[in-house]
């Protein structure tokens, strides 16, 4: 028992000296000086950080940033929040929520407009996911997405859910952007958009939430099925299709509805890939996603190794755009 006591005394001794110095810092911060209190914490962070002192270099750098975005010091505050990546990506922290819940907080309080900001949302999911150069944890991707949906900036908020397993929430921003930024005649066009999408990302579940859910919510749809729209109700047939999985159902389908699909030219790209992930449908021969259909479907499904600039440039972009 002795040895976990004097571990437990070690910690709160840290502790103790981590408020210090915070209760120091914080001073100097509240005086206006910005500068040497920045220079301070990042001298701290290399002093704990060679000492294998991660916990408390990580709290020290995110209370530090919080500090200074309170005071509007944002090139200060983000450069606290990109050592509190450092720490992550240098130790061996293990992804838990409240992490995950820090690293969204910190994304939240940066300038929306900041190149700093698009650096440090890339890092974040990549660490999130292990360095693997996967898109993220889903977690954290909806933490972003709720942000991104309260800053009104709806075609980033819809490229995070996408990767999310939240399809309830997903489908009332889609229903806040239909309704103050699409046309009446594209209600339907919103939400066909996130079911291919969703299911092209093999995730049936959000796929049918975010479907039923914006059909029952949205105030220019009549309640269906049956729906006034044609378009959906070929997502509703698909959507059963799908559960069926009969090829030729899927197949009898897409030919009835192809006045509806040909409204956008990349609907029938994805049912080509939901027709090999639910339907046993070969892919085609030749490479069938070239120029900005390949970009574009790649950046949704994340296909192929890609290299980190690349990772960078759609984690903070949306597949397809709406407007």
């Amino acid at each position: 028992m002795a040895e976990p006591e004097s571990l437990r005394c070690s910690s709160v001794r840290n502790r103790g000296g981590v408020q210090r110095v915070e209760g120091k810092l914080r001073a100097s911060v509240e005086k206006g000086d910005y500068y040497e209190a920045h220079q301070m914490y990042r001298t701290l962070f290399f002093r704990y950080m060679s000492q294998g002192k991660h916990a408390e270099a990580r709290e020290l750098m995110y209370n530090g940033a919080l500090l200074f975005f309170s005071y509007n010091q944002q090139n200060s505050a983000a450069d606290l929040s990109m050592l509190v990546l450092e720490v992550l990506e240098k130790s061996d922290t293990k992804v838990e929520d409240e992490i995950l819940e820090h690293l969204a907080k910190l994304f939240s309080l940066m300038d929306p407009n900041s190149p700093e900001r698009v650096a440090f949302v890339s890092r974040a999911l990549k660490w999130s996911t292990g360095g693997s150069g996967k898109l993220g944890h889903p977690k954290l991707h909806q933490l972003l997405a709720v942000i991104l949906w309260k800053e009104q900036n709806y075609s980033e908020s819809r490229y995070h859910f996408l990767h999310s397993s939240d399809g309830e929430g997903c489908a009332q921003m889609l229903v806040e952007y239909s309704s103050s930024r699409g046309y009446r005649s594209e209600v339907d066009m919103f939400v066909a958009q996130a079911v291919l999408q969703f299911l092209c990302l093999k995730n049936k579940n959000s796929a049918s939430v975010v479907f039923s859910t914006y059909t029952e919510k949205h105030p220019s749809i009549e309640r269906g099925p049956p729906f006034v729209q044609p378009l959906l109700n070929f997502i509703w047939f698909l959507l059963l299709a799908v559960e069926g999985g009969k090829l030729t159902v899927f197949t009898v389908l897409c030919e009835q509805y192809q006045p509806s699909l040909k409204r956008d030219p990349m609907y029938n790209e994805y049912l080509d890939r939901i027709g090999q992930l639910f339907f046993g449908v070969p892919p085609k021969q030749s490479p069938s996603y070239g120029g900005l259909l390949g970009n574009l479907l790649n950046s949704l499904m994340g296909s192929g190794e890609e290299d980190d600039g690349a990772e960078e440039a759609h984690e903070d972009s949306s597949p397809i755009e709406l407007d």
